[in-house]
């Protein structure tokens, strides 16, 4: 397998459309899903290939196994690489993520040190307190004040953390009468655009992804296209929106699941013992069990037995892991949900409105046969879970580092 690197710098405002079923206004995503990657770039071949006159829908070949087959191409979501320092914007290296759904931060002043309060995580006080029959409400450590659950994009460089967002605007347009091509009177329409630049210092806004591809010689070829191919991303494109310059890099991915579990669990382990100061717990919830947690990085499509599900259950994951595992156990979710839908340019048609658990959705998971999963769950970063992964949903993260944030030492 190989794992392309994208580096999307934005040329002209990118109308990402999020539009909600029922409704009549047409908001902004704040990242780029995967899916609108992989139809512009599947657009673009489809387009050269016309050109050079090829039928690609008699011998699909290399676009099938890129686009149709079982195990095709996994575009992931881009997330914002753009960070700021007062009004100054600044791009960032470092692998962006999306904060945990247990994540919180001040009511009155939150976001990372030093503009905020510091943010912290609660998974693992949560699970000790529930165990030790103990209230759990934490207040922020700077001021004593409520906290609130905080969501978003985030970095790590070192010991500082960073918020990664990118600003909006609205573009008022008019609508053109087709028979005289004139401005048609009282039809005025805004399309919300993510910025081109940000900050005082008009940055470009830049965004990450990555394509998984099984094929290791398709990989080289994709990479090839995209650096030599120009794409346009988002709708509107005829006014004028969507410009890019994408740069792509093949290589192969690197994954520590084994090394992040390890630490999870030590750290679980010494949570676990400094909560004894409250009594004894009801239950050893810790004797020869292993935990791990699945991490949503994108939204997700999940099924359980024909029904639209925001619960990953332990039959649900046996089955997305091909392991089977009766000492699973679900201890804890932290999910919501929304609806997603789209359209495809290839049908000329709307696709299916899809209830999708957001992305943040935290599920904590434990096992008495750990061995089973060393393998299981590394793919599993890979391919994801649930229904339409090619498109970048259901991308999941196995223990993230955030969780190890305690209230102590916010940041």
């Amino acid at each position: 397998m190989k794992q392309i690197d994208l580096t999307i710098t934005a040329q002209a405002p990118l109308a990402i459309g999020r539009r909600k079923p029922g409704g009549s206004v047409s908001e902004a995503e704040n990242y780029i899903p995967g899916t609108v990657i992989r139809g512009a770039i599947a657009s673009e071949i489809l387009r050269q290939a016309n050109s050079l006159n090829e039928d690609l829908s008699e011998n699909g070949g290399d676009f099938q196994a890129l686009f149709l087959d079982e195990q095709a191409a996994i575009f992931q979501n881009a997330y914002p690489a753009i960070y700021k320092i007062g009004e100054t914007a600044k791009v960032i290296s470092e692998p962006v993520r999306v904060l945990p759904a247990t994540a919180v931060s001040s009511k009155t002043d939150s976001g990372f040190k030093p503009q905020g309060h510091g943010v912290f995580d609660t998974l693992l006080d949560r699970f000790c307190a529930d165990a030790y029959n103990h209230p759990y409400d934490p207040s922020c450590p700077e001021d004593g004040e409520r906290v609130e659950p905080i969501a978003g994009f985030y970095s790590q460089k070192g010991q500082q953390y960073f918020s990664h967002t990118v600003d909006k605007r609205l573009l008022t347009r008019v609508g053109i009468n087709r028979r005289r091509a004139t401005a048609e009177e009282q039809v005025l329409y805004s399309i919300e655009v993510l910025n081109e630049t940000q900050g005082s210092n008009h940055q470009p806004t830049v965004y990450c992804s990555s394509i998984l591809v099984q094929n290791d010689r398709l990989a080289e070829q994709l990479t090839q296209f995209i650096n030599a191919h120009p794409v346009r991303l988002g709708g509107s494109a005829s006014r004028g929106l969507g410009k890019v310059t994408i740069a792509a890099k093949a290589q192969s991915p690197t994954r520590n699941v084994q090394k992040r579990i390890d630490q999870f669990n030590q750290k679980l382990k010494e949570r676990w013992n400094f909560w004894k100061i409250f009594g004894q717990p009801n239950a050893d919830l810790l004797s020869n069990r292993t935990y791990f947690t699945l991490d949503l990085q994108s939204e997700a499509i999940l099924t359980e037995q024909w029904r639209r599900t925001t619960v990953i259950s332990p039959a649900m994951l046996q089955d997305f892991a091909e392991v089977a595992d009766d000492s699973l156990t679900l201890h804890t979710a932290y999910s919501s949900y929304d609806y997603r839908s789209g359209w495809n340019a290839a049908w000329g048609l709307m696709k299916d409105v899809d209830l999708v658990t957001n992305m943040g959705g935290v599920y904590l998971f434990s096992t008495q046969k750990s061995a089973f999963w060393h393998e299981a769950l590394e793919a599993l970063e890979g391919k994801g879970i649930g229904d339409r992964t090619s498109e970048g949903f259901g991308q999941v993260r196995i223990c993230d580092e955030f969780h190890l944030v305690f209230r102590e030492k916010a940041v």
